[in-house]
């Protein structure tokens, strides 16, 4: 898939310098769970290598001298969900590590109001209880599988409304949106169907010396596609109305494409 996992900018994590002093600061979402740090002795061995904390621009009350720091955000009033942004001062030649970072990622808590798809492809819906921005991710299914088809910005508040448009295949189309969050675990909405008025796409030749076309009622027709060795590798997608086969070696392998899939043989 696209991906997806947690590229999405969940959590932010960088260094920077600043004169004699550095900062290591990190980005997230509020989920009500303490923050630890582990703030290491001093290059020198004299004293602890953390100077200052600051949470959304103030400084945060806390005692530096001891070698683990609990940064408790409830006292803030911060609501589940809302941005945080911490920033670390400490010495140069030691660095401060945080030990728990993925409590800032938000949790998928969606709920489902409403979803449905026209059948020119446009997918909407509405959501309830979000509490931190995560990416919706929209997949269609086809080829035996729900396939990545794309991504729309998770807003991470109550009551929001969502549009995607697809690109429909030939009959039947199935979709869904769906979130991972740090546990990993895909949460998924109810399935919507809708029947398309695409044609069904062809391909040719069966046998494949250069190039695999697509067509539709003899006209040359762009869709999906994915190519499998024997084995199952993916050794090439794309969409387009033909493939460029001329660099993979001679033998048998599959293609999905439209919602079908077929076997060919390149020699």
């Amino acid at each position: 898939m696209n991906s997806f996992l947690f590229s999405c900018c969940l959590i932010f994590l960088f260094a920077f310098s600043y004169n004699s002093q550095e900062k290591l600061a990190i980005e997230g979402y509020y989920q009500g769970i303490n923050i630890h740090l582990k703030n290491p002795s001093n290059n020198d061995g004299f004293g602890f290598c953390i100077n200052k904390i600051t949470v959304n621009g103030d400084v945060f009350p806390v005692s530096l001298g001891n070698s683990t720091i609990t940064i408790n955000l409830k006292p803030l009033n911060l609501k589940i969900g809302s941005e945080v942004f911490i920033i670390i001062d400490h010495n140069s030649g030691c660095l401060p590590e945080f030990i728990n970072a993925e409590v800032l990622r938000p949790n998928s808590t969606f709920d489902i109001v409403s979803i449905s798809a026209s059948k020119d492809g446009k997918l909407k819906w509405k959501t309830k209880n979000e509490n931190g921005k995560l990416a919706f991710i929209v997949e269609q299914y086809k080829w035996d599988k729900w396939v990545p088809v794309g991504e729309v910005n998770g807003k991470g508040t109550n009551n929001q409304s969502y549009e995607f448009n697809l690109s429909p295949h030939s009959g039947k189309n199935e979709v869904r949106v769906c979130q991972i969050d740090k546990s990993l675990k895909k949460r998924a909405s109810k399935s919507v169907s809708f029947i398309s008025e695409v044609s069904a796409v062809t391909k040719s030749p069966t046998k494949v010396k250069q190039k695999i076309n697509f067509s539709s009622k003899g006209i040359p027709a762009e869709t999906y596609y994915q190519i499998f060795d024997a084995y199952g590798n993916i050794i090439m997608k794309g969409f387009g109305s033909s493939v460029n086969c001329s660099k993979i070696v001679n033998g048998l392998y599959y293609i999905n494409f439209d919602n079908k899939t077929e076997k060919f043989i390149k020699n």
